[in-house]
């Protein structure tokens, strides 16, 4: 069963039904990242294109093998390679790439709304790897997939997103796809970096750490982005990971089950402890596992694929 949509631009227009059929979809898919042959015919015959603006790790190598374990042809576009530098505009881009009959485009762009740009002119299906401040939701997806096999459901779970807020397309997304399953999220970080608007949405919002993560479930730690701050937003990082970082003496404040998270790259000793990263609640690297499993699943659900069932 397909997603009643063409595109995934972001979970704040996915009803939480859709959530749920992705997440259990992934779940099946995870099974097929664990075989030793990691692949099914599901999307054979179709094109993906990872369309990068902006550079990553995770997320790009993420798509390119969701796309390939599921048989599709994979291209990597990169920007500074391509016509873009001649002066070509993003659409008549798009519109090129389209016309080589690919059925999905991967995006990821330093302006946001850009990915809904490209969307509503194009046929292909986009998925949105991140569109400036806005949103990341296949991060969001995975964070969520990661919190669900751990913890078995997300009604009356407490968690707090920790740091630049304001700035993190990634808390958009976890806000917005938590709140609908019916988690308590919570948000702290320096004044500078939270928005006083992000209240309005229902979230608990924190200028103390400790307090923020009293008692949570999950803590997710969240990256400075000094790319996209106009400014200096704290004096220093030393004062950032005295007040903000999450280190195992704060740890001690949450529930003894409670689950550590980050969407990386991490800056280590600043945000985040070496000793908490590494340490026995961290579940940093089931996130980047588990973001395949979700990739294949979106890229599945949106563009029909035939199903394992009829594999070798």
């Amino acid at each position: 069963m397909n997603l009643k949509r063409k595109d995934l631009l972001t979970l704040e227009e996915l009803s939480g039904e859709e959530i749920i059929q992705i997440l259990d979809t992934a779940a099946s898919f995870k099974e097929v990242v664990q075989r030793p042959v990691k692949k099914v015919p599901a999307l054979r015959g179709k094109t993906v294109v990872n369309l990068f603006f902006e550079p990553s790790t995770r997320t790009r190598t993420s798509f390119e093998l969701a796309a390939k374990r599921l048989s599709a042809d994979v291209v990597n576009f990169t920007a500074s390679a391509s016509s873009l530098v001649k002066g070509e505009s993003l659409l008549d881009t798009v519109r090129n790439i389209q016309a080589m009959n690919v059925q999905t485009i991967i995006m990821r762009h330093a302006c946001s709304g850009a990915v809904n740009l490209v969307a509503k002119n194009i046929q292909a299906s986009v998925v949105n790897a991140g569109d400036g401040k806005h949103e990341h939701p296949t991060q969001g997806l995975l964070d969520m997939f990661t919190i669900r096999e751990t913890k078995g459901e997300f009604k009356n779970l407490t968690v707090t997103l920790v740091g630049d807020i304001i700035h993190s397309r990634v808390a958009r997304s976890n806000i917005h796809g938590l709140l609908k399953m019916g988690a308590k999220v919570r948000i702290v970080g320096p004044a500078t970096l939270l928005p006083k608007t992000f209240a309005r949405l229902g979230v608990e919002v924190h200028y103390r750490l400790e307090d923020a993560i009293a008692d949570a479930d999950v803590i997710n730690i969240l990256r400075i982005q000094l790319e996209r701050q106009d400014g200096q937003c704290f004096p220093s990082a030393r004062e950032y990971a005295n007040l903000y970082g999450v280190n195992a003496r704060r740890l001690k404040l949450a529930k003894p089950d409670v689950l550590i998270m980050h969407p990386g790259p991490m800056n280590r000793g600043v945000e985040i402890s070496p000793r908490v990263a590494d340490g026995p609640n961290s579940v940093i690297l089931d996130q980047v596992t588990n973001g395949v499993a979700v990739r294949m699943a979106v890229l599945y659900l949106l563009t029909g694929g035939e199903s394992d069932e009829n594999s070798d």
